[in-house]
C-alpha cells in the first residue's frame, strides 16, 4: 500500500487557501488508470473508487467493502453533459445544473454504453458529480466514470476522516487525503439519492444530507411530483 496523500497544499501567499497537490493528482490518475482502487474525499463523505468500465475492479470494491453484489454502486462523472452518455436523462439540463455539483446522486435509466457488469440487476444507476476539485480533476483526466462507494465495510459507519477506515487501507493502492470532512457532511449521512428516471416524477430513496433543498427545488422550481 502507498503512502497516505495529501490532497490539498496550503498555498505559499495565503495561508487560509489550499491549492490541489498536482503530485496527488498525477498519482490518482495513473493508478486508476492501471486499473488500481482508491480512497478519495468527497463533499460528503470519504469514498472508494475505480473505473467503472473495469469488471476486475467493480469486483475489487465489492471484495473490499465485503458489499452484496445484489447492492448497486453508483458513478462519478466530471461534468454534467456526461450523464447523456451514460444515462436517459428525463429532466431538464437546468434542474441538473441547480443540483450538481453538490452532495446529490441522481438515478436514471442507465445507457448501452455503461458496463453491463456494473449492477447488472438493475437497469438504472446513480451518478453523481462531488462538489470536490480534486476528485472532479482526476475523474475528468481518466476520461471515463468512476465507480464511487463509501470508504467502509458494508453497513459500517460511513468515514469523515482517512484514520477511520485505516484497517481498509491496504486493500487499496492509494489513499488520498482531503482533511477532516465534518463541515460538509457532520452526521455522515452521505449525499441524497433521488430516483429522476420517470419523466415529470421524483421518489427519494435516500434522505441524505440535502434532503430539504433537493425537495424544495424539484417540487416549488420544476413542479415534479413524488412517486408513491
Amino acid at each position: 500500500m502507498k503512502k497516505v496523500i495529501s490532497v490539498y497544499l496550503k498555498s505559499i501567499c495565503e495561508e487560509s487557501t489550499n491549492a490541489l497537490n498536482e503530485k496527488a493528482v498525477e498519482v490518482a490518475y495513473s493508478t486508476l488508470t492501471k486499473a488500481g482502487v482508491v480512497a478519495v474525499p468527497t463533499d460528503t463523505i470519504y469514498g472508494i473508487a475505480g473505473l467503472a468500465q473495469n469488471n476486475d475492479v467493480i469486483d475489487r470494491i465489492y471484495r473490499i467493502k465485503d458489499r452484496d453484489k445484489a447492492k448497486p454502486i453508483a458513478i462519478c462523472v466530471s461534468e454534467i453533459d456526461e450523464f447523456y452518455k451514460w444515462s436517459k436523462v428525463t429532466v431538464p439540463h437546468s434542474l441538473l445544473t441547480d443540483l450538481l455539483p453538490g452532495p446529490v446522486t441522481v438515478v436514471f435509466e442507465r445507457s448501452p454504453a455503461l458496463n453491463n457488469r456494473l449492477n447488472p440487476g438493475t437497469k438504472l444507476v446513480g451518478i453523481r458529480i462531488p462538489n470536490n476539485e480534486f476528485i472532479r480533476t482526476v475523474c475528468r483526466l481518466c476520461n471515463s466514470p468512476l465507480a464511487l462507494s463509501s470508504a467502509n465495510i458494508s453497513s459500517e459507519t460511513s468515514c469523515i476522516s482517512v484514520e477511520e477506515f485505516q484497517h481498509l487501507w491496504p486493500s487499496l493502492d492509494a489513499v488520498f487525503d482531503g482533511g477532516i470532512l465534518k463541515e460538509t457532511d457532520p452526521n455522515r449521512l452521505g449525499s441524497t439519492v433521488i430516483n429522476l428516471s420517470v419523466s415529470g416524477f421524483y421518489k427519494i430513496i435516500r434522505e441524505g444530507c440535502a434532503f430539504s433543498n433537493v425537495k424544495h427545488i424539484l417540487e416549488n422550481k420544476y413542479s415534479l411530483k413524488e412517486m408513491t
